[in-house]
């Protein structure tokens, strides 16, 4: 009997082996429970065994949030082989990209999905197999890969697969990057592990949880909401609907203990009516994906007076960095706290020395949570994953820290501040602006539903400031106020040029953050076109 797990598919096994009747899944209208979880999961794995499929080779999932995601998300590392999420708002272009990318060799959809995917597929030439899930395919056939039934699969029942340790890979998470296609981030079993044991010490995670999956599961945030559970035993509820009115009637109905979002989606969260009974059972919220405005956190406080908020910050390159500890939240709300267990964060210039307290340097992290790199990108790998600077002399070995790209500092306690990305800093009249602080004071005018701020070639500044808006919720749009009041809080450098209304919701990218490059690169493209 397993007591603890060191590979990822052991997550679910160890809480299998302790509380098989303990309800793992939530699952629309059925509730999966540990042992047959757990039986799932080496079926699967037996399917692979019996397809032949070699150790280290690609199992591509392009599903919703559904039992069969799950299992084949851990029944491919138990075989191991590595799995491969894709997320299901994909078009077939881009699936068809990672699936060449990275040489999968198993693709697990659905019928409807596979139809879409058809007339890519013959551009993929290392794919040999294809599993639907749920109804039969509509068409013919795609030809080249074989096709195979769910339940024809993991009818073959448990077989013995490779020999796998916790350094060996176990999934490729796609990222978008600021430019070019995405990036396929290579994660072991002991990053996704440790992952998981550090995130549910903090959050203080337990069997009796519940915790609501809202993220995608192909997003690194998303997936810890299953590995997080699955290490305490705790229950996960899998939502495909995220209109926020869906979210807060799924924690009703579930008596959801941690919610996990990103900032986009908390903004609407706080729009909505939370009835008793929906907010009764929260025990935490929890963001990622960006800094939470202030606006948004103290409407969450008010409306989740009960609930325990946790300000996290982290990158799929390292799986989470730091949190803020709840009782830390009224003194310092814009950070972004310390750094999990388990892990260190260190703040450089780009010498490589630290820097002193208050100056802004790039954010770096070593240790167990450190992915191995990009797959099958030396450039951008070497780029990112750097040997650490500073190592005793005696060491002959280097340590792979990530750079993580985020300019960010650290105060004389301790506690890191959200700056920005480099990549989307605003240059302008010889300052570097964060365009989080733009924001940031747009939303505490509550003048504003969502907002986004880039920069735009000027001229005589360098760069200008740009503003998009969505109205404020069942309010009308106030530009001019709205400019005024930005006028009085910011300093002139910072004050939008322009702001634009946005009719409809900002434009998210895969994994639901605002998608300030799309929104600079249509605003740029009117310009042009206007101009000529």
């Amino acid at each position: 009997m397993r007591h603890e797990a060191t590979l990822l598919h052991e997550l679910v096994e160890v809480s299998a082996q302790r509380a098989p009747e303990q309800v793992a899944l939530h699952d629309g209208e059925s509730d999966v429970r540990y042992g047959a979880l757990a039986e799932a999961v080496a079926r699967f794995a037996g399917g692979l065994a019996a397809l032949g499929i070699g150790r280290g080779e690609r199992v591509a999932i392009y599903l919703d949030k559904r039992l069969e995601t799950v299992v084949s998300s851990f029944g491919a590392p138990a075989h191991g082989a590595v799995f491969v999420p894709i997320n299901p708002l994909l078009k077939a272009e881009q699936v068809a990209y990672i699936l060449r990318d990275c040489g999968v060799r198993v693709l697990v959809t659905s019928g409807d999905r596979l139809a879409m995917l058809a007339p890519s597929l013959g551009d993929c030439p290392a794919l040999r197999h294809v599993v639907t899930c749920g109804a039969e395919p509509p068409g013919a056939p795609p030809a080249g890969p074989a096709l195979h039934r769910w339940s024809e699969l993991l009818a073959t029942g448990p077989r013995a697969g490779h020999r796998v340790i916790d350094t060996d890979m176990v999934g490729i998470l796609y990222t978008s990057g600021s430019t070019g296609k995405p990036k396929g981030v290579v994660l072991s079993h002991r990053n996704m592990v440790a992952g998981a044991k550090s995130v549910a010490s903090y959050l203080g995670n337990h069997e009796r949880d519940v915790l609501l999956a809202a993220l995608p599961l192909s997003f690194d945030a998303g997936f810890s909401q299953l590995t997080t559970a699955f290490h305490a035993g705790a229950s996960v509820v899998l939502l495909n609907y995220l209109l926020p009115k869906d979210v807060v009637r799924a924690v009703a109905a579930h008596r959801v203990t941690g919610l996990t979002a990103v900032p986009p989606l908390w903004i609407q969260l706080t729009q909505v009516k939370w009835t008793e009974a929906a907010g009764s059972s929260l025990r935490y919220f929890a963001n990622t994906g960006g800094r939470m405005p202030l606006d948004t956190l103290q409407r969450l406080r008010a409306l989740l007076p009960q609930a325990q908020p946790f300000l996290m910050y982290g990158l799929t390159e390292a799986f989470r960095a730091t949190y803020l500890p709840p009782h830390e939240v009224d003194r310092r709300p814009d950070s972004i706290g310390k750094a999990i267990p388990n892990s260190e964060i260190l703040v450089l210039r780009p010498d490589g020395t630290p820097c002193a307290d208050d100056e802004p340097g790039e954010l770096v992290q070593r240790g167990a949570l450190v992915a191995q790199g990009y797959w099958n990108d030396p450039d951008k790998t070497a780029e990112r994953f750097r040997p650490l600077p500073g190592r005793a002399d005696g060491l002959v070995l280097p340590e792979i820290a990530v750079f993580s790209g985020d300019t960010v500092r650290r105060d004389a306690d301790g506690f890191l501040y959200f700056i920005g990305r480099r990549d989307e800093m605003i240059k302008s009249s010889g300052y570097r602006i964060s365009p989080n602080e733009v924001e940031e004071v747009a939303y505490g005018t509550q003048r504003v539903g969502e907002c986004a701020a880039f920069g735009v070639p000027h001229p005589t500044l360098g760069e200008a400031v740009v503003l998009v808006v969505t109205a404020p919720d069942g309010a009308g749009a106030d530009l001019t106020g709205l400019q005024q009041l930005l006028k009085e809080r910011l300093p002139a450098y910072m004050v939008p040029a322009r702001i634009e209304l946005h009719a409809g919701p900002l434009p998210r990218n895969a994994n639901g953050k605002i998608d300030r490059k799309s929104l600079a690169t249509a605003f740029r493209d009117a310009q042009e076109g206007a101009a000529q």
